[in-house]
């Protein structure tokens, strides 16, 4: 992989989900712990940012009163509505202060829905900058990241799918996304692996240098 060609995109890294308090946390903590996720972003963002790789965001954030959306939602955004979560002016709906964008990153607008791609102008920028190939990592597995998956597949982008940089509700909706629908539409990677073809180095070198946790 070319650094310069690649973006990494961090799905709804937000308080609400990320962070003791957050509205959806508790849903989400369990999963979080044990693909270790937030530290393995961490770590992988700094890495290929030094590497020149571009850092996308990609929060989701409403209005009070989400008019943005219909007023009878079901599915997803009814539990988003009904949790009060990622309303503007709030600290969950922040991006949590570990990953804050930097100088250079790009914070997408408009995302309010599942898909990134959908409502918000990602694939302009990504065409604009010459990406040929993005990682996606963030929340929920089976939600967001997998529909920015399908769309990035269909639009015709390498995707990458970091296993190990991903939560969701529970351990079974996360191995049935990772292991049957993420080989179906990108290459599913944990971050070391990732950063492996990222560099051009082997696991052991990587490992060597640091840059796995």
């Amino acid at each position: 992989m070319n650094p310069t060609k690649t973006a990494l995109v961090l799905i709804e890294y937000q308080n609400d989900f990320t962070s003791p308090g957050g509205t959806l946390h508790d849903a989400v903590k369990g999963v979080m712990e044990s693909t270790n996720m937030l530290e393995n972003t961490k770590e992988l963002v700094q890495k290929a940012r030094e590497m020149g790789a571009t850092v996308i965001h990609s929060p989701i954030s409403f209005h009070d009163g989400y008019y943005e959306i219909t007023a009878h939602p079901y599915g997803i955004l009814k539990g988003v509505v009904d949790s009060k979560s990622f309303r503007k002016g709030t600290w969950g709906v922040e991006i949590i202060d570990e990953l804050k964008p930097q100088p250079g990153d790009i914070v997408l607008e408009g995302k309010r829905g599942l898909d990134a791609f959908a409502s918000t102008n990602l694939d302009f920028i990504l065409r604009s900058k010459g990406i040929d190939t993005i990682a996606l990592g963030g929340f929920l597995t089976n939600c967001c990241v997998e529909s920015t998956m399908r769309s990035g597949y269909e639009k015709g982008f390498e995707v990458v799918t970091l296993t190990d940089c991903t939560a969701t509700l529970s351990e079974e909706e996360q191995k049935f996304a990772c292991e049957k629908n993420y080989p179906m539409f990108s290459k599913p990677m944990t971050h070391t692996q990732f950063l492996e073809e990222l560099t051009g180095e082997t696991v052991s070198e990587v490992e060597t240098r640091g840059y796995t946790a």
